[in-house]
């Protein structure tokens, strides 16, 4: 009987974890499996090294606006009932010092590694088993038994590289693709197929983008540059999503804040939209205010348009038509190539190439299809007792600390619906 658990959970990540810890406290007995040889290394290297692990604005509000997702409603109720105030008291708990960054977002004071020992003291705390560098070889599904007890199932089986176990419930917390340097693979997707579900075809979230002809252009001796931008992109036939957030040039093409956030939404094939004055109706202001001045183009940008770095100016008035305009007088310099100036700075349009890709993407978009999930339980529709919570699920939050909030909710919900049955 000591291979015999009420629940077995894989994936020993921020929801594995959270859902062990909860189903522990509340006397079930738990196995957490993961195959890698560290625990929580998402939760580890998040933040740089201080875990942004939640985000104010998910206060028990409709949170689905901060979600991506082909179902995104279906977060609505696991966040409502576990909420980023919810999370904070375990840290005032444990005497976990954070704060608060822009919009929202918490941060550990000292280091990410508090997360994880909050954690796994709960685990050990309440008695949850952590087997870590464990392979799960094959999982035999729930079986009715004899004809003289037919509404009797036996357990869910799982063979593994340290034996064979049993649990009447089963959790995948095994995440998604993102950094697989870390463990990430595509286990929880093949599991969930085996039992019938299907799956919304994971891409690489919140990462950087690519750009053809990136160096032919020049715009890789811009990197380095940072500055505040408006980013859009076309999310549907009519519908578009925008982000107020800092831009990074880079080699490679684009990242920052601003760019990691419309990845989520980005589809190949569509373009992405840069304002890069914001707050400032450039074309308009190049032509009305002109008369009479004497200082040069490029100089007059520079006034009008203080958040572009010089550097940046520089290379934008080397390009046609501008660079025949650049050294001349501003009051000599057409309206409509003035326009034309305005107008590329107030909506640069690009056509991303690709993404950096699953290696250094911080999430997944995509995953097992919320459709055959129920919200309130996490419960699939096709499998009694099995459960699939976190980052394998087609649900994607912003930057910012949704994605952990997402992770802890989710997690929550499933312990709650299993200790409830």
């Amino acid at each position: 009987m000591a291979n015999v658990f009420d629940v077995i959970i894989i994936g020993a990540g921020a929801a594995g974890l959270m859902a062990a810890s909860t189903l522990a406290s509340q006397n079930r007995s738990v196995l957490l499996l993961d195959h890698a040889k560290k625990i929580g290394e998402k939760i580890r290297i998040s933040g740089g090294g201080r875990c942004n692990f939640t985000n104010t604005h998910l206060n028990g509000l409709d949170s689905s606006q901060y979600f991506v997702s082909e179902n995104p409603k279906f977060v609505r109720y696991a966040l409502s009932n576990y909420t980023a105030n919810d999370f904070t008291q375990l840290l005032t708990e444990y005497d976990i010092p954070y704060h608060e960054k822009h919009r929202g977002q918490l941060f550990c004071d000292r280091s990410a590694t508090d997360i994880i020992h909050l954690l796994t003291d709960r685990c050990a705390r309440f008695g949850a088993t952590i087997m870590m560098e464990t392979e799960v070889t094959n999982i035999a599904p729930p079986a009715t038994r004899a004809k003289h007890n037919p509404s009797k199932k036996t357990p869910f089986t799982l063979s593994t590289s340290k034996g064979a176990f049993q649990s009447t419930h089963l959790i995948i917390a095994s995440g998604g693709l993102a950094i697989p340097k870390i463990g990430a693979t595509g286990f929880g997707y093949e599991v969930a197929k085996s039992f019938g579900h299907s799956i919304i075809p994971p891409r690489p979230a919140l990462v950087p983008l690519q750009f053809e002809h990136w160096e032919r252009d020049g715009f890789n001796t811009l990197a380095g540059i940072a500055l505040p931008v408006e980013i859009s992109t076309q999310i549907g036939k009519k519908k578009t999503m925008a982000f107020h957030e800092d831009l990074l040039f880079r080699h490679k093409g684009l990242s920052g804040p601003a760019i990691l956030q419309i990845s989520s939404y980005w589809v190949p094939g569509n373009t992405i939209t840069l304002n890069l004055v914001p707050d400032t109706d450039l074309a308009t202001q190049l032509c009305e205010e002109k008369s009479g001045k004497k200082m040069q183009l490029d100089t007059a940008l520079e006034k009008l348009a203080p958040n572009l770095p010089k550097r940046f100016v520089q290379h934008w008035m080397s390009q046609a038509p501008f660079a025949n305009f650049a050294k001349r007088p501003w009051a000599d310099v057409p309206n409509k190539i003035l326009e034309t100036l305005g107008k590329s700075l107030n909506a640069w349009e690009l056509l991303p190439s690709g993404t950096d890709g699953h290696r250094v993407a911080e999430a997944t978009r995509g995953g097992v299809n919320t459709k055959e999930l129920n919200p309130r339980t996490m419960e699939s529709n096709l499998a009694e007792n099995l459960y699939f919570i976190g980052e394998v699920v087609d649900v994607v939050g912003w930057l910012g600390g949704y994605n952990f909030g997402w992770a802890w909710a989710s997690a929550v919900c499933a312990a709650n619906a299993i200790s409830h049955k």
